[in-house]
């Protein structure tokens, strides 16, 4: 999904769903890393994270739905902050998500196994095995896996 097509669901979300023309920008933006998206204040944009469009249409559109809440209210001069009486009610009553999905790939790198007794160690930096050993009964360590993060990390 391009951020054209992701303006007009934006847009078509907005009609439908609270009767409201959305008359701002709606873009994808691949730095957001924990949240789903976001409503930026003073101009009034919404970013999404592109990871949720691949979760699924379902999750994509609530938080859509959910960026929005944030957008009306506010343009509305109403509480918009997630604690606002206001912004629970519209959330409620359009359906949109509460909370995004988590979506991170794992952060190690390295996987360790003591020889001993078979604690596991997961670490994103390589490790000197001459000079770490288990922590349990101070076994030497082995490396059991290597992954590439930064292939796990990338975006769709």
């Amino acid at each position: 999904m391009k951020d054209d097509q992701l303006q007009t669901l934006v847009t078509q979300i907005s009609r439908h769903f609270f009767q409201l023309e959305f008359k701002h920008k709606a873009t994808f933006n691949k730095r957001l890393r924990t949240t789903g998206g976001r409503y930026l204040l003073e101009q009034h944009d919404i970013e999404i994270n592109p990871r949720m469009a691949v979760l699924g249409n379902g999750v994509l559109i609530g938080i859509i739905k959910h960026e929005l809440c944030h957008y009306h209210l506010h343009l509305q001069h109403l509480g918009y902050r997630h604690r606002d009486h206001a912004f629970k009610e519209l959330l409620l009553q359009v359906g949109g998500l509460r909370y995004a999905p988590r979506t991170a790939a794992p952060v190690w790198k390295y996987k360790y196994r003591c020889r001993n007794c078979g604690q596991l160690y997961f670490r994103q930096r390589k490790i000197n095995r001459r000079r770490y050993v288990c922590g349990n009964c101070h076994g030497v360590l082995e490396i059991c896996a290597k992954r590439n993060v930064k292939k796990l990390a990338s975006d769709a």
